[in-house]
């Protein structure tokens, strides 16, 4: 059975995206080897990448694009080579390979996915699907990488949430640009 992992950039206010949808604050700041290195190790690290509508388009406007192999080659590489499922009411075809859509009952559907896609599946972004499936308690592991900026306004990821999520943490890391990785599990 495979995991179910969030992997999110939160700013230290607790926001995962502006209050336009905006996160490129996410992949600013200083140049750090460490950081750069730790990003191309976990990239396209295997299993599927679970997406809401609005973050799939947002990545499936970049990554398949010459700017992302410019930019970023390594990681450009890996996830578009990755599977892909978008959960989507409204999209009826996906323009990024290797994507399959997703219109049912998410929490069913989730169910199901964890048994049968190995590794597991990471959700990038996504705060309606983070906050639906932790409050279905299908989420195994919470990765953030708490970046050293307050933006004042945006979104959290949690937002909804009708009850309270004890969570442990796992492990940490602190980067040399300020970024600080905090990896929890369900309490």
């Amino acid at each position: 059975m495979g995991i179910l992992n969030v992997f999110n950039n939160i700013t230290v206010d607790g926001y995962f995206s502006g209050v336009d949808g905006d996160f490129n604050w996410a992949h600013t700041g200083s140049h750090d080897p460490e950081w750069d290195s730790y990003v191309a190790a976990n990239a396209g690290g295997g299993g599927t990448l679970l997406l809401g509508r609005m973050t799939y388009e947002i990545m499936a406007g970049y990554w398949p694009s010459p700017a992302a192999t410019a930019n970023n080659p390594v990681v450009a590489e890996r996830i578009n080579k990755m599977n892909k499922v978008v959960v989507s009411k409204t999209l009826d075809s996906a323009i990024w390979s290797n994507t399959t859509i997703l219109k049912g009952d998410l929490v069913d559907a989730v169910k199901i996915l964890k048994v049968t896609v190995e590794p597991g599946m990471t959700i990038l972004g996504s705060g309606s699907l983070v906050a639906q499936l932790t409050e279905a308690g299908l989420i195994d592991q919470y990765s953030f990488v708490v970046n050293p900026l307050v933006l004042g306004a945006g979104r959290t990821l949690f937002g909804g949430i009708a009850g309270r999520t004890n969570l442990k943490l796992t492990s940490s890391r602190a980067f040399e640009n300020g970024n600080v990785l905090l990896v929890y599990s369900p309490a």
